[in-house]
């Protein structure tokens, strides 16, 4: 199977044209924002920095009644254009009042919260919208490239943000990114809507978000899934404090540096994407393995006495991460039913993005008094956790099976209920 065969199609290659350009801008915002916060509203405080996360990604949560309902029952498209274009209008707001010198911290919050109630609603609509864009064969394809393009952007854009920022200053890079939603914009105009896979919303009894909640309780093996995610989001994907923090207070580095560490683990990213792009089916054994590594890496990092040591080990954490959180979603899209997606997708996010607002702020607080290497620490022990929560499904349901034969220890991974739903037989690894 071709590694990129989604962009075979017409809509998926224009959307993934738009989003990749827009993408860009984003990381670039979030670098920027970030700096700005950390180096020029305060004096490198990392809690500063823990609360604009946590007021950006708490209406994950806060609207989750709502977000879910809309990406299953309004025109996904459609409501696309309406959260883009908000985005953009959003972006170019903190970009004037940081460019004319009014900026103010607790602007940077508001707009860090105004930022989070659109996402809330783009995020689910935008990552439900690829089942729209491809064939029910090509979805864990499309997700996967839709991660590898998320990630081209965060390679691609700390990089320029830290020159931008040397350069003019940070105002404009979140002028940069207003402008950047144009490219979105005019990819959604230019889609085929007879050629968009539409799937049917249900029946009345499913158009409540309650039944959402019900169908993964009733799932073992998304309620493992979702539990993993829920410790790795909230204290392990907490990039912004571990890279900031490393930079300035251990390595005493520039925002130039400060975008190359990001980008550096957007290399790893982008190659853990381009990876789950090539794998058929993700598994559960797959993300037990990635958090694993993942754990291992922030150990490695923490310990990283030099600049390009930790550099490195961003890129192997990066790889490691991006297999766990693409492989997450394709597992949940691809078990749940077309009717349910929307919900389950929302509870998805809401999770991983909406735990952030409780890790963030600690791990903030104890980069602040303990030192950054103590909140990469945090982040190994929640990857740890995962494995924890995933070996304990795997035995629970017996699809984990050790045995000693000739002397030897051997292990069997029955094959998770989704893929065993889909295919009709359980199979061996």
């Amino acid at each position: 199977m071709s590694m990129f065969r989604s962009l075979r199609g017409y809509n998926y290659r224009v959307w993934a044209g738009g989003a990749l350009v827009s993408n860009v801008g984003t990381w670039m915002q979030r670098i920027g924002q970030d700096w700005l916060v950390l180096t020029q509203l305060t004096h490198n405080n990392a809690s500063a920095v823990g609360v604009v996360m946590a007021l950006q990604f708490g209406p994950q949560i806060l609207l989750l009644p709502l977000t879910g309902y809309a990406a299953d029952h309004i025109n996904r498209r459609k409501l696309l254009f309406v959260t883009q274009a908000s985005l953009g209008v959003l972006a170019l707001g903190l970009g004037l009042l940081t460019v004319t010198g009014l900026i103010k911290l607790w602007q940077v919050y508001a707009f860090a919260f105004a930022l989070g109630c659109v996402t809330a609603f783009d995020a689910p609509a935008r990552q439900t919208f690829v089942s729209e864009l491809v064939s029910e064969d090509d979805l864990s394809n499309a997700v996967a490239l839709n991660s590898t393009s998320f990630n081209a952007g965060r390679m691609l854009g700390p990089a320029v943000a830290g020159l931008l920022i040397a350069a003019v200053g940070t105002g404009w890079v979140f002028v940069v990114n207003a402008a950047s939603f144009v490219a979105v914009l005019c990819s959604l105009r230019l889609l085929r809507p007879e050629e968009l896979h539409v799937k049917t919303s249900g029946h009345r009894a499913r158009e409540r978000l309650a039944e959402g909640f019900r169908y993964v309780w009733r799932r073992p093996d998304l309620r493992a899934v979702l539990v993993m995610l829920f410790l790795f989001g909230t204290f392990g994907l907490n990039f912004a404090i571990f890279i900031s923090t490393m930079s300035v207070k251990v390595f005493h580095a520039g925002a130039s540096r400060y975008g190359l560490l990001t980008s550096s683990m957007a290399v790893g990213t982008v190659i853990g994407a381009l990876l789950a792009a090539r794998r058929a089916r993700p598994s559960v054994p797959l993300l037990i393995a990635a958090a694993g590594l993942f754990g291992g890496g922030l150990v490695l990092a923490a310990l990283s006495f030099d600049f390009w040591m930790f550099a490195a080990m961003l890129m192997a954490i990066g790889v490691c991460a991006q297999t766990f959180t693409t492989s997450t979603n394709s597992l949940v899209q691809l078990a749940t039913e077309p009717a349910m997606r929307g919900r389950v997708v929302a509870i998805l996010l809401a999770i991983a993005l909406g735990g952030t607002p409780l890790g963030a702020p600690v791990v903030g607080w104890v980069a602040d008094t303990f030192g950054p290497r103590w909140s990469l620490g945090v982040g190994a022990a929640a990857g740890f956790g995962a494995v924890l929560v995933g070996l304990r499904y795997l035995v629970k349901h017996r699809a984990l099976h050790v045995r000693v034969e000739a002397g030897r220890l051997r292990f069997s991974v029955q094959q998770p209920l989704a893929d065993a739903r889909e295919s009709g037989h359980s199979a061996q690894t």
